[in-house]
């Protein structure tokens, strides 16, 4: 295979097994089991590692439900803690197998995590911790594991080992990472025990992981392929692992039988609530919304997260001859990069292969720009964390495999679709490739409808400039025909003689009617998006950015002082742009202070960027009633009937959308099915709009 991308594409050994090329998928969470009737194996989950196999990873690792010894207990996650469920195995090793994978099983034991999933016998940790000591408080109070315990537990970690073997999977992938148990021992942090497992010396400390690695392949062979999945560092925690121990870790892990070494960092974060102080391993997170001051000095900071964990995998790849693996938003370019330059040798995906399993194909066949692009949204892990089945924002087949299978259509229709933003470009994409004649029809002069905004205010963290670069060639090469800059009219549509009227065509902003809401110091939601939209047909959203943040641009359309009508999502993040143009922004909302920016993501978005912007000055005035808009700002009513007036130089509107009846409307009388469909149905976030234009375009 001829290729740019030559150390990618290159072939590598890990043990007795060989690798076709550089690209795994490592074990994590999906939350598509059923844990009231045991959760086994199912169709759905078959179905999406045989697309991630077909699309060319060449390592795919699988994790297993947290082990635990009550079979009865009903914790998420695909089950192999009996020989009940080998069979499933086999059937996945099978999927895997067929197109040239090879199929490792994740293990872990959740350790001190256990109460945050289910009611499980009490948690436990390497050491019973004071909760205002712990490094997790919001995991509440937990004891030590006892010596049997331990001991059971390794052996635990064996017998499942063992029925990977059997089921016919090439080999473990021992996850003694996160906060779980294994890791509990490595840290000091966790472990304050004075005993054979404790921190007195690195044998002591090592003592669980070896034994784990030992008992495996005692079991199942010397020749049986480990993974050791580990912490090079824990970031910002008092007595966390620090890279000269996980170097020396590494050699422990190597000398007691690991075939790969697998390093990524455990970040943690410190707010003023003590219930939000997490940990995360995600490092596009710990530097979000805008994190300032020192960054450690083996974290990468210099892409916003992407490749920050290669500096320490780089440091344990000096010390082992093993393959060394690493994660962390990478992407092609920077995990080339990083192989061609010695620092890793494996580069592992998630979130990526969520939004397209066929990533590893295009990349060494030079189609990166048909690559469905990951915009670090955290919609996937947002949904294991509320133990809901995991989706992804861009690639609405996730888990529906099957059923989303692009098959065509039992009858060819001719089906106009009305707007061009991420529910009418999905619809219209899938609709042309079952075969129907589509014809789309956008008012501006650009596809992306508001996604051009949305990047603008979002910035670069989220690649939403991305996702309109691909849906826009998507369109084209599924054979849509685009008619950019004509708004669709009932005559116009009706010109068409359509079977089937997809209406995309967005929502309508919610101005309040209120004395002066008309007046020069007022921006309203509708007027900004008018004006970006016009901007950003022929200005970049980064370049607008940048243009918009220099001193002569700066306070001409919008004042130093803001004040921001709405304090959900819209209004959050249109203060976090504002506050990075040197804004003093204060937010309104009728709403009480516990609503304030719903819609955003709960898990690490909304809680981060909420304390972020409170940090920055940020004032939040809640249950409130509008009164009116004055020279001087805007003045409210108070919950206790006081007028208040908040001063402002300029007062921004920016409540949610509601339904476009208006555009429904245009599609009707013609004796044509009509589907509304996104923010012109039902205003939500894009992963709705993208899964809304999928399920019509499959309906069709």
């Amino acid at each position: 295979m001829t290729t740019k991308y030559s150390h990618l594409a290159a072939p590598i050994r890990i043990g007795n097994l060989e690798l076709k090329n550089r690209f795994m998928k490592n074990g994590t969470g999906f939350f598509w089991d059923d844990p009231d009737t045991g959760s086994y194996i199912n169709d759905r989950y078959l179905d999406y590692f045989e697309t991630l196999a077909k699309g060319g990873t060449a390592l795919i690792s699988s994790a297993s439900g947290p082990l635990t010894r009550d079979l009865d207990a009903k914790m998420p996650g695909f089950r192999i803690t009996d020989d009940r469920y080998i069979p499933g195995w086999q059937r996945w090793a099978d999927v895997v197998h067929r197109h040239g994978a090879v199929a490792f099983g994740q293990l872990f034991h959740l350790g001190p995590m256990a109460p945050l999933l289910v009611k499980v016998p009490p948690s436990a940790s390497a050491s019973a911790i004071p909760r205002n000591e712990s490094p997790r408080p919001g995991f509440g109070d937990f004891r030590a594991f006892t010596v049997p315990e331990i001991e059971d537990i390794i052996d635990l970690f064996a017998e499942c080992a063992e029925r990977q073997q059997k089921a016919g999977l090439d080999g473990t992938e021992l996850n003694a990472a996160c906060n779980h148990f294994v890791n509990n021992f490595l840290s000091r942090a966790w472990n304050r025990r004075e005993d054979e497992y404790g921190v007195g010396s690195m044998e002591n400390r090592t003592r669980v992981a070896v034994n784990i690695i030992s008992e495996i392949k005692r079991r199942n062979g010397a020749d049986w392929p480990l993974i050791m999945l580990f912490n090079g560092r824990e970031v910002d925690l008092d007595d966390g692992i620090t890279i000269e121990e996980s170097t020396e870790f590494a050699k422990i892990f190597v000398a007691a039988g690991a075939d790969a070494l697998e390093v990524r960092g455990e970040y943690y974060t410190w707010t003023k609530d003590v219930e939000r102080r997490e940990s995360l391993h995600f490092p596009d997170m710990y530097l979000y919304p805008h994190r300032t001051g020192p960054v450690d000095p083996y974290v990468d900071a210099s892409r916003r997260g992407a490749g920050a964990n290669i500096p320490m995998a780089a440091e344990i790849k000096k010390v082992v001859t093993v393959p060394v693996i690493t994660v962390g938003r990478l992407d092609w370019e920077i995990g080339e990069k990083a192989i061609a330059e010695g620092k890793i040798d494996i580069v592992s995906m998630n979130r990526r292969l969520f939004a397209d399993p066929g990533l590893p194909n295009k990349v060494l066949t030079a189609h990166t720009r048909d690559i469905n692009p990951c915009s670090s949204c955290m919609t996937c892990f947002d949904a294991c964390e509320h133990f809901e089945p995991v989706r992804c924002r861009v690639n609405a087949s996730l888990g529906h495999e099957r059923e989303y299978a692009i098959r065509p259509a039992p009858v060819k229709k001719k089906v106009v679709v009305v707007g061009g933003g991420p529910s009418g470009m999905e619809a219209a994409r899938v609709a042309a490739l079952r075969g129907h004649e589509v014809v789309l029809y956008e008012k501006l002069h650009k596809l992306g409808g508001s996604l051009p905004v949305a990047a603008l205010v979002k910035g670069p963290r989220e690649d939403i400039a991305g996702l309109v670069h691909y849906l826009d060639r998507q369109v084209h090469q599924a054979g849509v025909t685009v008619h950019l800059g004509k708004a669709a009219t009932h005559d116009l549509i009706a010109k068409e003689h359509p079977d089937a009227v997809v209406v995309a065509a967005g929502g309508t902003h919610e101005v309040p009617a209120i004395p002066g809401i008309d007046g020069p110091n007022v921006i309203t939601a509708q007027d900004l998006h008018k004006l970006a939209k016009n901007l950003l047909q022929v200005v970049p959203p980064q370049a607008l950015r940048t243009l918009q943040g220099l001193p002569v641009a700066r306070d001409v359309m919008i004042g130093k002082r803001v004040v921001i009508m709405g304090g959900r999502l819209h209004g959050c993040q249109t203060a976090e742009y504002l506050i990075g143009l040197g804004k003093q922004v204060t937010i309104v909302d009728t709403a009480s202070r516990d609503e304030i920016g719903e819609g955003l993501l709960e898990v690490f978005l909304k809680p981060y960027l909420l304390f972020w912007l409170e940090d920055q000055g940020v004032e939040f005035v809640t249950g409130v009633s509008y009164e009116r808009v004055t020279k001087d700002g805007l003045v409210v009513r108070t919950e206790d009937g006081q007028s208040r007036l908040l001063p402002a130089d300029t007062v921004m509107t920016a409540l949610p959308l509601h339904p476009n009846a208006a555009a429904t409307a245009l599609a009707g009388g013609l004796g044509a099915e009509v589907h509304t469909i996104g923010d012109a149905a039902d205003p939500q976030l894009i992963v709705d709009a993208i899964a809304a234009g999928a399920r019509v375009g499959h309906e069709l």
